[in-house]
């Protein structure tokens, strides 16, 4: 757009040029490495501005990179406690599950013998529990000796014992004690998921023996997802909790997501650098974890002396702006700028200059550079 204006303003500026005549009178403009003089009817179709220095509010942004984490409490490895073959499971990766769902079926002998054990425990308990009751009795009337009411009362407990940690075997092996009895043993067990989420990677095959070790399954609950950056360390003391930013995906650099920070590391990695861990602000199903994402920090507001963008020029690598002397003269000077912001360039002045008390073109220097450029050539 700058171009087209810029190739605009040139026509006008080259249409109001005359024949041999002096410059005053055919509007042809003198100028030499770093000056410039233009005539009224020059100025005025080229639509040139000036005006002096504005103090202007400039963020300093902070430009960063991460990407997309789960929380521990929100990644779980889905195994087998007493191992065993895998029946079936459809699980793939990617899929959603819900928590309690069945997301796969395990069968082993081990677990025939458990269900066994356990109602053969139960089935015992009650005669045990009799003969102590009976030898207690006994034994408060001396009819009994005190090493067979003992004895008996070792029984009984150790029985308790027994019922009560088959139970809790039961239970790890997924197997609901309080349905189960002599006409319902099961060979398989089924596993349950223990959240919602969607399946992040499937380790297993139909058939396959599992070790108790060995993890079948992962699941990711995304609810709670949050950006995980790299910052170095000279930029950390301009960060803070709460500190509002904006990510964006190299896919989708016009989609903004705002976030804010939630944690800021405390160690260094031998890069120099930690992990500052942020919040979005609004929850994307978009965004999968282990995204690579990039991050803009406003790290702090400083009052600045600014031009508008169209003032500054880029020239050999180097920025320029223009400076009226009056006369309709202006002078190319080179220039250091900072951050910009809302149409408006930070314009670093040197100690002792004495350019924050000068005029300078504000619009229209583009046109100004090309002419000048044009007439050195």
């Amino acid at each position: 757009m700058k171009q087209i204006i810029f190739l605009g303003s040139l026509i006008i500026l080259f249409s109001a040029c005359g024949g041999k005549q002096n410059s005053d009178e055919t509007g042809e403009a003198r100028a030499d490495d770093k000056n410039i003089t233009l005539t009224e009817a020059q100025i005025k179709n080229a639509g040139l501005t000036t005006g002096k220095l504005q103090q202007k509010i400039i963020s300093t942004i902070l430009k960063v990179n991460g990407k997309i984490d789960v929380p521990p409490q929100n990644m779980v490895s889905v195994s087998v406690p007493l191992g065993g073959y895998l029946k079936s499971t459809k699980l793939l990766p990617g899929m959603h599950v819900k928590r309690g769902e069945v997301i796969a079926v395990m069968e082993d002998q081990q677990y025939i013998q458990l269900q066994q054990d356990y109602l053969t425990a139960k089935a015992k308990i009650s005669y045990l529990e009799n003969e102590y009751n009976r030898q207690k009795d006994l034994n408060q009337t001396r009819a009994s000796s005190d090493k067979v009411f003992q004895q008996s009362e070792a029984e009984y407990k150790s029985q308790l014992v027994l019922i009560a940690s088959l139970a809790e075997k039961l239970k790890l092996a997924g197997i609901n004690i309080d349905r189960l009895s002599e006409l319902n043993i099961s060979r398989s067990v089924n596993i349950y998921s223990p959240i919602n989420g969607f399946v992040s990677r499937v380790n297993v095959n139909i058939g396959k023996y599992i070790a108790p070790t060995e993890v079948m399954f992962e699941l990711i609950n995304p609810t709670d997802i949050h950006l995980a950056l790299k910052v170095f360390e000279r930029d950390l003391d301009k960060l803070f909790i709460g500190q509002k930013l904006v990510a964006y995906t190299n896919n989708r650099p016009d989609e903004k997501h705002p976030c804010e920070i939630l944690l800021i590391g405390k160690d260094l990695s031998p890069e120099r650098n930690t992990d500052v861990h942020c919040h979005f602000e609004t929850y994307d199903k978009s965004l999968v974890p282990g995204t690579y994402m990039n991050a803009e920090i406003d790290v702090k507001n400083n009052k600045a002396l600014a031009l508008p963008d169209d003032a500054v020029v880029s020239y050999g690598g180097k920025q320029f702006i223009y400076r009226a002397k009056g006369n309709d003269k202006f002078e190319m000077v080179e220039v250091s700028v900072g951050e910009s912001e809302n149409g408006f360039t930070e314009i670093k002045i040197p100690e002792g200059s004495t350019l924050g008390t000068s005029e300078f073109v504000t619009r229209g220097a583009y046109s100004i550079l090309m002419l000048m450029k044009n007439k050195a050539d």
